[in-house]
């Protein structure tokens, strides 16, 4: 297997405080992370190291084959499919969601001058497709509901064929109803073996989708377990993980956890 992401040592220290404490990770290209823990305890964090938005202060990241500090990461981020709510905040209420998904092409938030060829209007079709929202195609992104916005940010993180997709937190803010419905997309994407390898964040296992293979458990900028999702997600883990004593239970690939 070839490591899209390989961490060795990383830490994050701003203003004097250790948002992420000695990382060692790996995530090859056939693998499906989740990424779980409480507030502040570096998740955000470790995605802006996964789509170079920040360099480590000490350690070493590997990106795609390249080392951060060493690559232009102007270059590298094209090959990397982020979901965010910050991402998600810069594009403009009125840009019609076509063009939300194919200005990734050119890696910038809002259509202005550039030329797309009909190759690029073609993918942002399809992916609007496969995501089962093309009748939205002419409506306004400021128009859609929280959830149909999940899934046009999600269509524009693919538009570049990247090698490596993040997602963060996709399910925040989403009823029920949307929040099953964005689960069942992410479940078909993870399920897809020709989907990127990904990395998906969140601070519930409910929102766990069918194909996740990896869980990585942390706290406190520090990683409490890391390995196959079966294995690692236990009562104990997750325990350690929230500081509250908790029971686990898994029903058809979906978990749910509760205080004990």
């Amino acid at each position: 297997m070839v490591a899209v992401v390989d961490l060795a040592g990383v830490s994050v220290v701003r203003g004097g405080s250790t948002l992420l404490s000695e990382i060692d990770w790996e995530v090859d290209e056939s693998d499906r992370w989740v990424v779980i823990g409480p507030n502040g305890a570096g998740k955000t964090t470790l995605l802006q190291v996964l789509a170079a938005q920040i360099h480590p202060t000490t350690g070493v990241a590997g990106l795609l084959g390249e080392v951060l500090g060493t690559v232009d990461v102007f270059e590298l981020r094209p090959r990397i499919g982020l979901t965010s709510a910050a991402l998600a905040e810069r594009i403009p209420r009125g840009e019609r969601v076509h063009d939300v998904v194919v200005s990734a092409s050119y890696a910038v938030v809002g259509r202005w001058r550039e030329a797309y060829d009909e190759l690029d209007h073609e993918r942002a079709t399809e992916l609007l497709g496969q995501l089962r929202i093309e009748n939205l195609a002419d409506r306004t992104f400021g128009t859609l509901s929280e959830g149909e916005r999940k899934r046009v940010q999600i269509a524009r993180a693919l538009m570049t064929d990247p090698e490596l997709l993040l997602l963060d937190e996709p399910a925040a803010g989403l009823d029920l109803s949307g929040r099953e419905s964005l689960v069942r997309t992410l479940s078909d994407l993870a399920t897809d073996r020709y989907a990127p390898a990904s990395v998906l964040v969140t601070h519930h296992v409910e929102e766990i989708p069918l194909g996740i293979t990896h869980v990585l458990l942390m706290k406190q900028g520090a990683i409490v377990a890391a390995g196959p999702l079966r294995e690692t997600l236990t009562a104990d883990n997750l325990t350690a993980t929230f500081d509250l004593p908790l029971d686990l239970t898994e029903t058809d690939g979906r978990w749910a956890a509760r205080a004990s």
